[in-house]
């Protein structure tokens, strides 16, 4: 899947082209299915290209779950035929090259791990740029889409209390995870002190809603809050974390370790065929999905 130009999702169109090849230090696999990210559609419409510039035409996709099917030069943890998943390029394709990968926990299948990689990572990065450990008390605004539900998971996991930012329709599957429900919009400061016995420690802003105000506010400190996804963050002295360049494989594999143990789930709400990956992303730009969505390239959806 790739688009020519820049624009909405009927940019987007299956080509044929030529598999890519494993670089040293690299894997290539045959992908079974690909997750889909807020990025992606972001970066077909042209928003991002002051910061990633592209050379059209490009592929698309940066996460996916497949079968090994070459290793490149260095490579010693997989071999061929071995089941992964993890984060690359252009995924959504029969044939993607991976730059970090993990092997896919026991008894989940390729759809559910397609969906993994920019969460685990994300989430991890963005607890740890905060310092959020147990004892802690933070806020996860957007807490029920795919990074905000690994990141209450995490936070949990290491024995914080977690309030979860989310929609009205969100609020029972957020306390799943473990958090505080909190519906977002106006009076968002007033309801989560109405919760708490104490302070919040620290906050992450996985939506990028334009509350970071409320954010700082509720932290008393600007260092204490950070955003993936509002560039004004830094207005408010808060930061922005991107992760690029940064290498994955420990938050894949983390990731991994407490999805065998039965303590991080992330469910996949919608399915969609390679040819309908334009249909995949307009889901993802409604803002208003719980776990996440994938992108199916072959029909084969379990580990050998």
């Amino acid at each position: 899947m790739r688009f020519t130009r820049y624009g909405g999702p009927e940019v987007l169109e299956l080509a044929e082209v030529e598999a890519p090849h494993a670089p040293a230090g690299q894997v290539r696999v045959e992908v079974r299915a690909a997750g889909v990210n807020g990025l992606e559609w972001k970066t077909r419409q042209g928003l991002l290209r002051e910061v990633r510039p592209l050379r059209l035409p490009a592929g698309v996709g940066g996460d996916a779950a497949g079968i090994v099917d070459e290793v490149g030069v260095g490579v010693t943890d997989v071999r061929v035929g071995d089941a992964v998943f993890g984060s690359g390029r252009e995924t959504y394709a029969e044939h993607a090259v991976l730059t970090s990968w993990a092997p896919l926990p026991p008894g989940v299948c390729f759809e559910e791990a397609a969906g993994f990689a920019t969460p685990f990572e994300t989430a991890l990065r963005v607890l740890d740029d905060v310092g959020v450990r147990g004892g802690h008390t933070v806020v996860v605004n957007g807490a029920s889409g795919g990074v905000g539900s690994a990141a209450v998971q995490f936070a949990v996991d290491r024995g914080a209390t977690v309030v979860g930012v989310a929609g009205p329709s969100n609020q029972d599957y957020v306390a799943s995870l473990g958090a505080v429900p909190v519906v977002y919009g106006p009076g968002l400061v007033d309801r989560i002190h109405a919760l708490l016995t104490s302070g919040v420690d620290a906050a992450v802003d996985i939506a990028g809603s334009g509350v970071i105000a409320e954010l700082v506010a509720l932290t008393g400190d600007p260092t204490r809050v950070v955003s993936i996804a509002d560039f004004t963050a830094t207005r408010h002295g808060a930061r922005v974390s991107t992760g690029v360049g940064l290498d994955k494989t420990h938050a894949l594999r983390e990731g991994a370790r407490l999805v065998a143990a039965g303590r991080l789930t992330l469910p996949v709400t919608r399915t969609f065929p390679l040819a309908q990956a334009g249909a995949a992303q307009v889901v993802s730009a409604s803002g208003h999905v719980r776990g996440r969505i994938v992108v199916t390239v072959t029909d084969q959806r379990r580990q050998p």
